[in-house]
């Protein structure tokens, strides 16, 4: 019987590639339909069925929303003998396909998660092709820490980035910059967080070299900072070096958004802070000798602070803070005087 033998090398070659049987048959008609159109130089579509009788071919055409199937004229040796060709050649690629598509679905699930492999190939531009078992994908330099370097081999931890289709074929980017990925990585180093006593409510990252995270807890007493950071910072320790030494700043956080601003740009500690909730903008005053604290090497603090909080942050001296409020009391009273 055609129909059972068909049935046994699907059985067979499902099995063989760890796959569902419908789809290794759907792949077995679409070799077949492939061959039989390139043989018979057809445009038209084609559907393949499997029968007790044998292997039979319809023409696909359509009438508005209406299929219509023809049988195509086409002897049982000719679709026997392509068919033979197409089992051995198209199938082939069609299991190959089948497989890439059923990869492109199982980490299209793990977006935004971290997911491990192994470097296959470090291309000229820097970009860095990593194998995650079923499929392959994408670490481009711009999503690699700086000063990173890979070689055929190594093994990579990454956050899934993003899953999609470019022209049908899959593409999964990893990165190692984005802000979640470190998000991810102290999620997995505190198992508080997956219990749910502990949240993490902003990140705020530059790349190998700071970053800010926010905590809180639903528990008063609980201190979710030291719990993040771990008995003697063994935790976040952990978290940097996958990070190649990235430096983490762990806050606690405050609905109240000028305590919030006040944390963020530890070490330096803010005096005063004046909040302009229309322009979502604060100004901070900090001590003249720390200045260059708030502001941080290359603005980096002061920047990791804004990005943290949501708010554009401008640190000043308390002694030019002071002149500016004296100048814009200065200002209101002549405009009232005036008005």
């Amino acid at each position: 019987m055609v129909k059972g033998a068909i049935q046994k090398l699907i059985e067979q070659v499902a099995k063989e590639h760890d796959l569902p049987e419908r789809i290794v048959e759907r792949a077995l008609k679409n070799a077949i339909a492939i061959a039989i159109k390139k043989d018979k130089k057809i445009r038209d579509g084609l559907e393949v069925d499997f029968t007790d009788e044998g292997i039979k071919v319809y023409v696909i055409r359509r009438k508005g929303n209406k299929k219509i199937r023809f049988p195509l004229d086409i002897s049982p040796e000719d679709v026997n003998r392509i068919a033979a060709y197409a089992a051995k050649e198209e199938f082939l690629r069609e299991i190959e396909k089948a497989e890439q598509e059923r990869g492109f679905l199982e980490f299209k699930e793990l977006e935004g998660e971290v997911v491990y492999g192994i470097v296959r190939k470090v291309l000229e531009n820097g970009d860095v092709i990593v194998d995650l078992g079923r499929i392959d994908s994408i670490l481009p330099r711009r999503e690699q820490l700086p000063g990173e370097q890979y070689k055929t081999g190594d093994k990579v931890k990454a956050l899934l980035l993003e899953v999609k289709k470019v022209r049908g074929e899959p593409l999964l980017i990893l990165s190692r910059t984005h802000p979640n990925f470190l998000r991810k990585l102290i999620e997995h180093e505190v198992p508080e967080i997956q219990e749910g006593l502990i949240e993490i409510k902003s990140v705020a990252r530059i790349p190998g070299e700071r970053a800010k995270v926010a905590v809180d807890s639903k528990e008063m007493k609980m201190d979710p900072v030291g719990i993040v950071v771990g008995l003697k910072g063994m935790r976040i320790q952990r978290v940097s070096e996958e990070l190649g030494g990235e430096k983490i700043d762990v806050i606690r956080w405050s609905d109240d958004i000028a305590e919030l601003i006040r944390r963020a740009l530890a070490p330096s500690h803010p005096q005063k802070i004046k909040l302009f909730t229309y322009e979502k903008r604060a100004e901070v005053a900090v001590p003249e000798e720390e200045l260059s604290l708030a502001i941080g090497k290359r603005g980096i603090n002061v920047k990791l602070a804004s990005k943290l909080t949501g708010w554009h942050i401008d640190v000043l001296s308390t002694k030019d803070f002071e002149k500016l409020e004296e100048l814009r009391q200065k200002q209101n009273e002549r405009q009232d005087s005036e008005a």
